[in-house]
């Protein structure tokens, strides 16, 4: 399952700056992850100082 990014996020722009495959991008109120480009990988998570990328169940 692709990764989502929950309210918690801050916008520091971290997980972007780390994703692979550059599917994250900043929205409105958060960032927010493309979910067909999404690879999995959990870089964007390793990297967030809020856990705001989540693995979507």
């Amino acid at each position: 399952m692709a990764y989502t990014i929950s309210d918690a996020c801050i916008s520091c722009g971290a997980c972007a700056d780390e994703c692979p495959v550059e599917c994250i991008s900043e929205g409105d109120e958060r960032y927010v992850i493309n979910a067909d480009e999404c690879i999995e990988c959990g870089s964007c998570a390793s990297v967030c100082p809020v856990d705001a990328p989540q693995q979507a169940e």
